[in-house]
């Protein structure tokens, strides 16, 4: 029975590798107040070990990669929002979700809301998770372009309406696409740094593929998403930022083979935005070639 508390749909993925971690994060998330919780664990290339009784499960024979067990997640969950949970983060407090959703709900606009994610030992925000260029003060709130997908909320019916995540992607960049897509269809994101959750600060080049698939998937993005001719402004300073950032000879190597495997195709359906939405993403603060 319905109790006018907003309903989520609660999508955790699991590789049964974090033994220590996602019982916490389960812990977390059950405890949640003020909302109707439905919660599904995808075992991505396993049974789900560890879930609390209760929780639903689905079992992937093969790691289908992060966007596409979320899509999978998304499919057998009900609620009129979706909650994106990293299984290595914990919810410090019992509202965490109602608040994001009163967020999401009071305004129309908006589609997607993201919550400050911060290191519990350090209290640290890492730079990777502030959704926009200057993220020098994580703790200033405002409108977003991108997203840290790893824990965010969504409306099912704009992740629905946009195509969900690229699943294809498999990891890195796929919370750009979505967000780019639900732009392109009149929605807005907004950053909620009052909102804490608590992720551990680990380096996202601890994936053995992180260089190839981040220089693969980047050009996806642009290919998938931009008008023709921000396509080599994108690409350009993607790797002009590449070279700035790393003097790792092996990263260097394995992000050019990345790229390289991006420009041959697999890209997928080409839908670019409107010009109208690249409009609204620079005035928001993030022109989409950067």
């Amino acid at each position: 029975m319905s109790t006018g508390a907003p309903r989520v749909g609660a999508v955790v993925l699991t590789m049964n590798d974090r033994p220590g971690e996602f019982p916490r994060a389960m812990e977390s998330l059950l405890a949640q107040e003020g909302v109707e919780l439905d919660v599904v664990v995808v075992g991505n290339g396993c049974v789900p070990a560890q879930v609390p009784a209760g929780v639903r499960t689905v079992a992937l024979a093969e790691n289908a990669g992060i966007p596409e067990g979320r899509n999978i997640g998304a499919r057998s969950v009900e609620g009129e929002l979706l909650f994106f949970f990293d299984n290595d983060a914990v919810l410090p407090a019992a509202d965490v979700l109602v608040r994001l959703a009163g967020a999401l709900l009071r305004e129309p606009g908006l589609v997607y809301v993201q919550p400050r994610i911060a290191d519990p030992g350090t209290g640290i925000t890492v730079r990777r998770w502030v959704p926009r260029l200057r993220a020098g003060d994580p703790e200033r709130p405002g409108v977003v372009t991108v997203m840290a997908e790893g824990v965010v909320m969504i409306r099912r019916d704009a992740f629905d309406a946009a195509g969900g995540w690229p699943g294809h992607f498999f990891l890195f960049h796929e919370g750009v696409d979505l967000a780019w897509r639900l732009w392109d269809r009149g929605g807005a994101g907004r950053y909620l740094p009052d909102v804490v959750v608590h992720h551990p600060a680990t380096d996202p080049a601890r994936h053995d593929r992180f260089h190839r698939l981040n220089g693969r998937n980047r050009v996806w993005l642009a290919r998938r998403n931009l008008p023709a001719p921000l396509i080599p402004l994108n690409l350009t300073a993607f790797v002009l930022l590449t070279l700035w950032r790393s003097r790792d000879r092996a990263a260097l190597r394995a992000a050019a083979a990345g790229f390289r495997e991006g420009l041959r195709g697999g890209h997928g359906r080409r839908a670019p935005m409107s010009w109208r939405t690249v409009t609204r993403l620079t005035r928001a603060g993030r022109p989409p070639i950067v």
